[in-house]
């Protein structure tokens, strides 16, 4: 079973910085894409970064020169490191991942975290 765990989230004023960490488990041999999602209080989630097994990424505008996204294959780890953090960043942040393959067998499917709450005050 593949699991993912988000870390990091937290409050913190406008300006500041976070890092968001996921760790993925389950006997797993490698990822396509890994990324980060968030949903705000009354919208819809949205894709705020992704990065693929090569290195190459995708980012929301609103984020684009604030938020990076790395990425350890060996430890199957996803990371979100954000700065210059706004109250408009303030909502649920879901690690997902896409393409896993573990020992046994491969999924397309996506898998989805827990949720880290991330919360920006003006």
């Amino acid at each position: 079973q593949v699991q993912l765990v988000e870390s990091g989230g937290g409050l913190v004023q406008a300006g500041g910085s976070l890092r968001l960490s996921c760790a993925a488990s389950g006997s797993i041999s490698s990822i396509n894409v890994m990324g980060w999602y968030r949903q705000a209080p009354g919208k819809q989630r949205e894709l705020v970064a992704r990065i693929r097994r090569g290195g190459s990424t995708n980012y929301a505008d609103s984020v684009k020169g604030r938020f990076t996204i790395s990425r350890d294959n060996a430890k199957n780890m996803v990371y979100l490191q954000m700065n210059m953090l706004k109250p408009e960043d303030t909502a649920v942040y879901d690690c997902n991942a896409q393409g896993v393959l573990t020992t046994t067998a491969f999924y397309a499917m996506d898998f989805w975290g827990q949720g880290t709450r991330v919360t920006v005050s003006s």
